[in-house]
């Protein structure tokens, strides 16, 4: 066994894993839920929440327009993740490829409250589930590009069964 083999056990076992949650249901469902925010965020925005900032103060206004913004840069961020486990599952994009770091979903910092009292709330209820599906995302992200690998390095007995497994597949 050479050291490159050492380094592939891990990757096969990301890959396989990256497969796998792309064919789940629970795949399927985070999808689901996921386009359907981004879609009723975007109407949201376009319709009542055009006319609920115009009724805002000068500065209340600002606000809104601060938080929509990264409203709308989180969703697209777990959409864009969303869509690269999908092109996985269809074929249009290797396990392998959607393994790269560049496909990774970024740490989400900590927000305090909306940066304005006369925020609307239905504006505020997009925030909190935003927030809500992101680490939720982000928790899959992690469990299956980074904790694979790292399970993998320090468990000796992961890295022959998968040794093991990779021998025999057909």
């Amino acid at each position: 066994m050479t050291a490159s083999d050492d380094l592939q056990v891990p990757q096969a076992a990301k890959t396989r894993e990256v497969r796998d949650f792309a064919r789940s249901e629970l795949f399927e469902r985070t999808f689901q839920e996921g386009m359907e925010l981004v879609e009723e965020t975007a109407a949201y925005l376009d319709g009542d929440g055009r006319r609920e900032s115009k009724m805002l103060s000068r500065l209340a206004a600002l606000a809104y327009a601060g938080e929509s913004m990264k409203l709308t840069t989180r969703l697209m961020q777990v959409a864009s993740w969303l869509l690269v486990q999908r092109a996985v599952r269809e074929g249009d994009m290797s396990p392998e490829a959607a393994c790269e770091p560049r496909y990774r979903l970024a740490e989400r910092r900590p927000e305090t409250e909306p940066t304005h009292p006369e925020i609307p709330i239905a504006l505020v209820e997009y925030l909190v589930r935003a927030e809500k599906l992101h680490d939720r995302v982000l928790y899959l992200d992690r469990r299956m590009y980074l904790d694979a690998a790292e399970e993998s390095d320090v468990n000796p007995v992961l890295t022959q069964m998968g040794m093991l497994e990779a021998a025999f597949r057909p």
